[in-house]
């Protein structure tokens, strides 16, 4: 499909470059017209006609253009024309290459030279415009890959205590074993006793415990009198 609207796009703009670069010529002018007096075939020899070139012809009411063939250019013989125009003013356009013969249809006329020999040269066609091409992909480049430095192993750190020597420890000395003192009873002088060692908190716990039993009783039996 692209393709397609790519060849419709170039056959339309050749054929708006041929209507751009077609040419109007007046015969017979600057110097003359369509008539008995132009030398018209010396006008048509110093033109170059292209297809897509208009002829105008601009002549009076007693002439008209007829085309017609080569013989009958020759012979001046109007009878059997391939076409006919008249009215003052006549435009034919070069459509194809090749040569095509005018006269005037006016009797004599022909003869006083009002003849056209044209040469129509096929158009030199316009180079067909490419289709721009793409711009070529650039090749990304590959990502810098930086070197991998192998890890620097760090020097050990140093303790800042220095670490202790091994140091003989002098073992300690074995004092002598003493007697075992004597209890402090036998110091006493005769006749002193010991203080008694006071109650343990067991036993205090014990007579606390009583005591506060034997209170409730009594308190819940002077209730009960009540």
């Amino acid at each position: 499909m692209t393709m397609l609207k790519t060849l419709l796009s170039l056959a339309a703009m050749a054929m708006l470059i041929k209507l751009a670069m077609a040419a109007n010529y007046t015969v017979g002018a600057p110097d003359g017209s369509w008539d008995q007096s132009s030398n018209l075939l010396k006008w048509a020899s110093s033109k170059t006609f292209s297809v897509g070139d208009n002829l105008i012809f601009q002549y009076v009411i007693n002439h008209d253009v007829r085309e017609v063939s080569k013989p009958d250019f020759d012979s001046c013989r109007a009878n059997s024309p391939v076409n006919s125009y008249s009215g003052g003013s006549t435009v034919i356009t070069l459509s194809s290459p090749g040569k095509r013969y005018f006269i005037c249809g006016t009797s004599g006329h022909c003869d006083q030279g009002m003849k056209l020999e044209i040469d129509t040269i096929a158009a030199s066609a316009p180079p067909p415009a490419t289709p721009s091409a793409p711009p070529p992909a650039t090749p990304s480049a590959p990502p810098t890959v930086s070197p991998v430095r192998p890890p620097v192993s760090s020097p050990p750190t140093k303790s800042s205590a220095p670490s202790p020597k091994h140091s003989h420890i002098p073992a300690p000395k074995m004092s002598p074993s003493s007697s075992p003192t004597s209890s402090p009873t036998s110091s006493l002088p005769p006749g002193v006793s010991l203080p008694a060692p006071p109650p343990s908190s067991a036993t205090r716990v014990n007579v606390i415990a009583g005591s506060s039993l034997g209170l409730g009783f009594y308190i819940m039996m002077m209730l009960i009198n009540l």
